[in-house]
């Protein structure tokens, strides 16, 4: 199973940006699709982005236009760049590897990093 690590949760003021990574082991990411998920307490958790193997990203509606999801084949690497952070934002953010696409979008796997806890304050 694949393991993955979240860095870059942060608090931060709305209006700012984080950029949240996940890096992954093994050496076969590149076939892998990708998620960011987040999560609040008492709350399901929600698909924020994912990026499939060829490179296209899809967006939760709360997050267009202000987040990105990229991907580094080369250095196992899955990026949420957040930009216009609000408060309902905050949560902690997990990376999810090897979904599959349905036609209702990303379904996750089992494969689940430990999260990274994203704070924005007015």
């Amino acid at each position: 199973q694949v393991r993955l690590v979240e860095s870059g949760g942060d608090l931060v003021q709305a209006g700012g940006s984080l950029r949240l990574s996940c890096t992954a082991s093994g050496s076969d990411f590149s076939s892998k699709n990708m998620a960011w998920y987040r999560q609040v307490p008492g709350k399901q958790r929600e698909r924020v982005a994912d990026i499939s193997s060829s490179g296209t990203a899809n967006y939760a509606d709360s997050v267009k236009g202000r987040f990105t999801i990229s991907r580094d084949n080369a250095k196992n690497t899955v990026t949420l760049q957040m930009n216009m952070l609000k408060l309902e934002d905050t949560a902690v953010y997990y990376c999810n590897a090897g979904g599959t696409y349905y036609a209702a979008g990303y379904f996750p796997t089992r494969s689940w990093g430990q999260g990274t806890q994203v704070t924005v304050s007015s």
